[in-house]
């Protein structure tokens, strides 16, 4: 063949391709024809008129191929499964009685010849509900009560849409056979999972929340599948305690919040339902945290402990220890025949034998009281060693129990995976700071928290994204308007002595910022981790704070007692390469803002933990500094109702900078001009912005 318009012979090739797909393609339709023809074939004739019909117009695709040729799928249980692949059967046939009894589950149609590979390659689709295991014949009276009590009272068991869709679904996925029982009586699953509910008080919970149903007593349909849908209730309501908690945290304060992390019903009804070991399944939507672990051991141990009446200490004159001082250098030595019993129960291991109530001892009074919601003053009267004897594993029991509901709030993966499980967990009423990679404490300092009441430190997690050395820093307006105004009202020149700088801001509003510099309020670092409640970790100049017992001074951020240090420690795992030491941070130190961004930021978990096992094993509790213990033990008492799970909203702090704030020898008017202070003072200095070239940032 020539293509006149170059004079040059084409290759027959690519048409010779489409003349054999089209030679394929008639003779295949033409043999697949003339085999479903139940008449005699046709003759020239009339094959000439068929060829005369016009035809649809098709689309330019390419030729066909031997891919394209795949048999009709065949739902399993049809006669058409034992048959050969034909074409699609005349609508008489097509209407003819199936049978099932012949044909296995897993028959399929077998393959043309040509493909067999890529028939397995695209499995016949099957419908869902068709491919439902049957009901026993003696479940399906109560597969038919489940289809009814599912359809009119699912709202009665499944107040949340999600868990009634899920549960629908599910239920119908089976043709509605029960899964707790068969032919009336409970299953090892069901027995499984009815363990594990009842079991609950071992998780902290309250197993008096999750009923469980007597299948043995059920002996009509209608109570079967009463105990049926009661059984997934409960087995719904224990995996979303387990997984969220058995109340939502923003009940017990407005400065807590957390991502949501809850349980998908889809998950548990299908876990649940194919799992080896049923009980271990709904086991496994409690925490996994190392310390959430610790404190269940230490739960159970609390619980099989029995009180010994033996080591009581008895009741008599109050013991004080009297300090020397320089009018009384010596003062009389206390002594007591029950001193050596209380040094053996609150642990004071000096002097084990002595009956002297000395200085140390009385250091141990003065905590245990302050545990235990007595006045610490350190002298043991008759309320302390009631305190002492009285039924202080139930106390402990609630407060332990109370802890193990605030790790249920925390994100189930604490770290960032691609720094090795990397994170940083403050405890608030520790006072201390850990850098953990995995299960592995990195490193670890005291810290001052927040003082109670509105300066409380919040409970988060957020990412720590950036560390800023020679932070400057801006006064929030709480305390701008609360504190600093105030006080300037009384000492027009504190602000100065203070090196604060005082300016308006366009809209009117008093901005009071204090530059870079050793006596910064923030010190020399400042690690931030964006969140609502504006708080950050910093340095401080006041580091004797750090070495009082109880830290809680600030106004709501964490002072870090060694900065430099954890500054270096983070660095290391967020850029492991950059060599990062203490004395490179401190190198570091001026009066420009330098930015150090993490590549991965870094998660930064603020908890409240007033019980906890300590590394050496010990269980170790620590004063509810915030008073947030009662409300939590009074929930998981059943003291607000069933669905304490359910979030609450708070009002939250308004940041909003007043405009009307006068302050002194200002006649401050949004439209009046220079005001008095202005005309005599100046124009007052804005806050020092970072000039080009002054912040630096270190990626």
């Amino acid at each position: 063949m020539r293509d006149f318009s170059t004079g040059r012979r084409k290759s027959p090739q690519g048409f010779d391709r489409i003349l054999m797909a089209v030679a394929a393609t008639f003779l295949s339709v033409a043999a697949t024809s003339a085999h479903a023809q139940s008449g005699p074939s046709k003759n020239p004739a009339d094959l000439a008129i068929d060829a005369a019909v016009p035809l649809p117009e098709p689309a330019n695709v390419p030729p066909p191929t031997v891919n394209d040729f795949k048999p009709d799928p065949v739902k399993p249980g049809t006669a058409a499964a034992a048959a050969p692949a034909v074409a699609p059967a005349k609508k008489d046939e097509a209407a003819a009685p199936a049978t099932t009894a012949t044909v296995p589950p897993a028959a399929t149609a077998p393959t043309a010849a040509p493909a067999p590979a890529a028939a397995a390659a695209e499995p016949a689709k099957t419908d869902p509900a068709k491919a439902a295991p049957a009901v026993a014949a003696a479940d399906q009276p109560v597969a038919d009560k489940l289809r009814d009590l599912i359809a009119t009272k699912g709202a009665r068991y499944f107040d949340r849409k999600n868990e009634r869709t899920a549960v629908e679904n599910f239920y119908k996925d089976r043709n509605y056979a029960p899964l707790w029982s068969e032919g009336g009586a409970a299953t090892a699953r069901a027995k499984s999972v009815i363990a594990r509910l009842k079991d609950a008080g071992s998780e902290g919970l309250n197993p008096a929340d999750y009923p469980t149903p007597d299948f043995a007593a059920a002996t009509s349909p209608d109570a079967q599948a009463e105990a049926e849908l009661r059984l997934t209730e409960s087995m719904l309501d224990y995996a979303r305690h387990a997984q969220s908690g058995r109340m939502h945290w923003s009940r017990v304060s407005a400065d807590i919040s957390y991502p949501e992390h809850p349980v998908d019903p889809v998950d548990v009804l299908v876990n649940v339902s194919t799992a080896r070991d049923a009980s271990a399944a709904l086991e496994g939507y409690n925490p996994s945290h190392k310390g959430y672990k610790g404190l269940k051991a230490k739960l159970a141990e609390l619980r099989g402990i029995t009180e010994d009446t033996s080591k009581h200490i008895a009741e008599g004159d109050a013991l004080k220890f009297t300090k020397p001082t320089k009018k009384n250098p010596n003062p009389a030595a206390v002594e007591d025949e029950r001193v050596p019993a209380l040094r053996a129960k609150l642990h004071v291991a000096e002097n084990a034998d002595s009956r002297q109530y000395d200085a140390a001892v009385a250091e141990a009074v003065r905590k245990f009281q302050s545990l235990n919601d007595l006045k610490a003053t350190g002298v043991l009267d008759n309320a302390t060693v009631r305190a002492l004897n009285g039924p202080k594993n139930d106390r402990k029991i609630d407060i332990v129990r109370a802890n193990m509901e605030r790790w249920r709030w925390l994100p189930r993966e604490l770290g960032a995976k691609a720094l090795g499980d990397a994170y940083v967990i403050l405890n608030i009423p520790d006072y201390t700071l850990k850098l953990m990679q995995g299960e592995k404490q990195v490193w670890t300092t005291r810290v001052v928290v927040g003082k109670p009441g509105k300066h409380a430190t919040p409970e988060l997690t957020e990412t720590m994204k950036f560390i800023t050395v020679n932070p400057t820093w801006n006064v929030p307006p709480s305390i701008i308007y609360n504190e600093y105004l105030p006080a300037l009202q009384q000492d027009p020149t504190v602000l100065d002595r203070m090196g604060l700088k005082l300016a308006r801001a366009p809209d009117g509003s008093v901005r009071i910022s204090q530059p870079p510099g050793e006596a910064n309020a923030l010190g020399r670092i400042r690690f931030n981790f964006p969140n609502k409640f504006l708080v950050y970790q910093h340095d401080t100049p006041d580091k004797h704070l750090f070495a009082k017992e109880e830290r809680a001074f600030s106004h709501g951020c964490m002072r870090v007692q060694n900065p430099d240090q954890y500054a270096a420690n983070l660095l290391s795992i967020a850029m492991p390469k950059e060599g990062y030491t203490p004395e490179k941070i401190k190198a570091m130190y001026g009066r420009n803002e330098i930015n150090i961004n993490f590549p991965t930021p870094i998660p930064v978990n603020i908890t409240y933990q007033t019980a906890f096992v300590d590394s050496a094993g010990k269980l170790e509790f620590r004063k509810d500094i915030y008073g947030r213990d009662a409300k939590v033990i009074s929930m998981l008492k059943g003291g607000e109702g069933r669905d304490m799970e359910m979030a609450v909203s708070h009002a939250q702090p308004n940041y909003v900078r007043p405009t009307n704030v006068r302050v002194p020898g200002d006649s401050f008017a949004s439209n009046s001009g220079p005001s008095f202070f202005e005309r005599l003072f100046g124009a007052p200095t804005p806050p020092p912005a970072p000039v080009r070239g002054q912040r630096r940032v270190v990626r």
